[in-house]
């Protein structure tokens, strides 16, 4: 792979995003933009209460022109890229996707910052509309060539699900890219974990030699660092549903896209630990009446045991390094 193009793409990506906050920032507190801070929440969030959200088109941005530009710089050296429609329309069915639901989530933080109230879309709503797009996402798929209904579990191998395939394909990508939108919830979480989740998927594009999932892979984690120089503790903006979807959008692709969607098991495990932990609460609520944590999702549970922002990111980043170096293991053997 060409290391320069991989470098360029995350450099655009981390600048425009960085940039971008410059002018952003500014111009959506002008608009009023502010996130409404839940009452039932941690009573110091509320401090956090006005500070601009939809953040998330900073790093939109710095991704998509980063990726376009990545391609290009590659393609110019490597002609024979052109030539691999299969993981060019994997590549950009994957950017399709995340840009749908970037676009679902600005739906709902639009409805948000207009009503001035914590509920966007309805949760049915933004779920069919999630169902639409990885209808899409996977029609791409299969016109790419991937017409297998195989699915490898890391470490064991592969089994046959015929149609079910498609079923728990839909399952992934619906769950996790509402998984991401659930780690959103302090400063700089969903942005460091994603970063750490990046550069796995990353070292595992170079191990499987697939170029393009590498491009995306750069593209995210540019944008990640670049949104942080502004959503670092303490947030000086927030990404949103806009941006949160965005990144499970790329979260979801980039399994995907090395035809192990199972690795989110390893290098996913804060954003299904996060959902997890809210399905858990509410069934026990529901049947007994009594709570599991202190709140959810889970990162909650730790803000109200008195750890800081700052530990549960760097904790949370430390947990999903070691699922990532799971992941790169379980490549390793296939």
């Amino acid at each position: 792979m060409d290391n320069m193009a991989f470098l360029l793409t995350t450099l655009v990506s981390f600048g425009i995003t960085a940039l971008l906050g410059i002018v952003m920032i500014p111009y959506l507190h002008r608009l009023k933009f502010g996130q409404t801070i839940l009452d039932i929440g941690p009573a110091w969030h509320k401090k956090k209460q006005g500070t601009p959200t939809m953040g998330g088109i900073m790093f939109i941005i710095g991704v998509t022109i980063a990726v376009v530009t990545g391609y290009a710089t590659l393609a110019a050296t490597n002609p024979e890229l052109l030539a691999d429609i299969r993981n060019n329309l994997r590549l950009f069915a994957g950017m399709a996707m995340a840009l749908a639901f970037a676009a679902i989530g600005f739906l709902d933080d639009y409805i948000k910052v207009v009503r001035k109230r914590n509920m966007g879309l309805t949760a049915r709503q933004k779920y069919l509309m999630q169902l639409v797009v990885g209808v899409f996402y996977l029609t791409m798929l299969y016109l790419s060539g991937d017409v297998s209904t195989e699915i490898t579990i890391p470490f064991f191998g592969q089994l046959k699900l015929g149609l079910l395939y498609y079923v728990l394909a839909m399952i992934i990508i619906t769950g996790f890219a509402n998984a991401v939108n659930l780690t959103d919830g302090i400063d700089g979480l969903a942005s460091s974990v994603t970063f750490v989740y990046a550069l796995t998927f990353l070292i595992i594009a170079g191990i499987l030699r697939f170029a393009q999932t590498g491009l995306m892979a750069c593209a995210l984690a540019g944008g990640c660092l670049g949104f942080l120089v502004w959503n670092f503790y303490p947030a000086k903006v927030f990404m949103g549903d806009t941006g949160s979807l965005f990144f499970g959008g790329l979260v979801v692709a980039l399994a995907f896209d090395v035809g192990v969607p199972l690795l989110l098991v390893f290098a996913g495990v804060i954003y299904w630990c996060e959902a997890f932990s809210v399905i858990l609460q509410v069934i026990s609520f529901k049947t007994t009446g009594r709570r599991i944590f202190k709140m959810s999702p889970i990162h909650h549970h730790f803000e109200m045991s008195g750890w800081s922002e700052i530990k549960i990111v760097t904790v949370f980043s430390i947990v999903t390094l070691a699922g990532g170096l799971l992941s790169v293991l379980a490549v390793l053997q296939m």
